[in-house]
């Protein structure tokens, strides 16, 4: 479920939706508009944003509708997720049915929804005043604690899986948290891409408008601000820590490509980020289509999972 808003929320901005509801109700909000009166509310309160008078002034109420439901989707999942995970969790904990070891984790992950929460309403609010997008930095902010709620679940569930414990080398074992980070540091640039557009800053590979260093990278003052808010900048970045952690995780898989129990993984690992490096190409010249934008995204989740994977088996599962 994490997974799917993970992918609703990349589709949410894609589609430039993120703005089209301009309130927060965290319990009456579950309830769509029922009537035509109701849509008209709606979008009314979106007109009155900068979005609509700068850019989508004389949009029609079924263009809103498709906006709105894509949105409404994302906060409806959310809500779903929480439910989902309250619930059980506190029928098993009030029968005594969950672990003692297990319940600081689980009580933990349901703090980083509702702060999940907080901020994806602190991110749209950026968007509301002054400006016709979200913060990209706000943007980069949730999207990476989505992947941190997703990895640390993620690391849980595979601590209660009976695995076999196979001594790694120790540089291994360092190499893989380091991979980890190097993963979720490339999903928060993936974010600022987004949030900026920079994916369409440059559309050929493996240049960029025909060159190694392009133009335009050193354009905004103090210089550092460029990594941030510079689109041409910020998808340099992404893609030159993106050959980075291809290198890394190449030189990985043939250096432990023939050890015993970590050898598979390894590979496995190789070839997931390979698939979604010729999704991140293949998304780029074509000028980022919805379609594949999403399943450069899901890839990035993917490889985010494979990684945690990796990193888990050699700490072993949770003791009895």
């Amino acid at each position: 479920m994490v997974f799917a808003m993970v992918l609703v929320g990349g589709a949410t901005r894609l589609t430039d939706s993120g703005l089209s509801i301009t309130e927060w109700k965290p319990i009456l909000g579950i309830i769509p508009p029922l009537s035509t009166a109701d849509w008209l509310d709606a979008f009314t309160k979106y007109q009155l944003i900068p979005e609509y008078t700068q850019i989508n002034q004389g949009m029609s109420l079924s263009e809103f509708k498709f906006i709105f439901w894509w949105e409404w989707a994302h906060r409806f999942l959310g809500r779903i997720i929480g439910f989902v995970f309250f619930l059980p969790l506190v029928f098993f904990w009030m029968t005594g049915r969950i672990e003692k070891q297990i319940k600081p984790h689980l009580v933990f992950l349901l703090f980083l929804g509702g702060l999940q929460g907080a901020v994806g309403w602190w991110m749209v609010k950026s968007g509301l005043v002054d400006r016709v997008d979200v913060s990209q930095y706000r943007l980069a902010i949730h999207l990476i604690i989505a992947c941190f709620i997703f990895v640390y679940a993620f690391w849980v569930a595979k601590g209660l899986a009976p695995i076999k414990n196979i001594s790694a080398p120790l540089w291994l074992k360092v190499m893989a948290p380091i991979i980890l980070l190097l993963t979720l540091s490339q999903i928060f640039l993936g974010g600022l891409v987004a949030g900026l557009d920079a994916g369409l800053a440059f559309n050929d590979w493996p240049l960029m408008d025909g060159a190694v260093l392009p133009d335009g990278l050193a354009i905004l003052s103090p210089h550092w601000i460029n990594w941030f808010e510079n689109p041409k900048a910020v998808q340099f970045n992404h893609r030159m820590l993106a050959y980075f952690l291809f290198v890394v995780v190449f030189l990985q898989m043939l250096a432990a490509r023939n050890i015993e129990g970590h050898g598979g993984r390894a590979k496995l690992l190789f070839a997931v980020i390979f698939a979604q490096a010729a999704l991140g190409v293949t998304t780029l010249v074509l000028q980022v289509p919805l379609n594949w934008a999403l399943a450069h995204q899901a890839g990035a989740i993917i490889l985010l999972a494979v990684t945690v994977a990796n990193w888990r088996a050699m700490v072993g599962s949770y003791p009895d």
